[in-house]
């Protein structure tokens, strides 16, 4: 990797780490600089701005997000258990994230508002990217014949969803993995009744 790909991963991967734990809004070049040991000449050389900048973090902790969880649905070999992968990963997170800061598309997602419609815009299509694959799942599952064939695939992908995001905006406020272990018992359970 050629010395200004390293130094450009390396802003990318700092900034995402301070963004997704301090807030896009919070975060300052200066914090960047600090975290880096780079000037802000350096970190202007790699990105137009902050807002730049944002979006390749924001990229960078969402295909990190959905590699890791690409990984564990692949490894499964039936429609439980691939939403078992995605309950793990979940379940996983409250001890052992990927990434400090909490879930990056919910901090995205709370923060950006009409001030930035750049990023808000790809906080949506990170969500937009989940809701597919989760609907791509039951629809798999409705095929394979594992999945009840009459039921709302985008009724069920936003239910799981927003259960889980739930689950842990709630154990992280509490700071305890309770909301989110409640939310996955009941969500295998409904992945139970779906099945066939």
């Amino acid at each position: 990797m050629r010395n200004s790909e390293a130094t450009k991963n390396r802003i990318i991967n700092e900034s995402a780490n301070l963004f997704n734990t301090q807030g896009y809004k919070a975060t300052s070049i200066s914090d960047i600089t600090r975290a880096t040991g780079l000037t802000k000449g350096a970190i202007y050389r790699h990105f137009e701005n902050k807002q730049d900048l944002e979006q390749h973090a924001l990229r960078r902790l969402s295909k990190l997000m959905f590699e890791e969880i690409g990984d564990l649905i692949r490894k499964a070999n039936s429609f439980q258990t691939k939403f078992e992968a995605i309950f793990t990963f979940f379940e996983n997170y409250m001890n052992a994230p990927l990434y400090e800061g909490g879930c990056p598309l919910m901090n995205a997602a709370v923060e950006t508002d009409d001030t930035n419609p750049v990023l808000r815009q790809q906080a949506y299509n990170m969500l937009a990217h989940l809701r597919a694959s989760m609907a791509k799942l039951l629809a798999n599952g409705i095929k394979n014949g594992q999945v009840k064939p009459d039921i709302d695939v985008s009724f069920y992908s936003t239910i799981f969803i927003a259960g889980l995001e739930g689950g842990i905006m709630m154990s992280k406020l509490e700071r305890n993995d309770e909301a989110i272990q409640h939310t996955i018992h009941h969500l295998r359970s409904l992945v139970k009744e779906l099945s066939i």
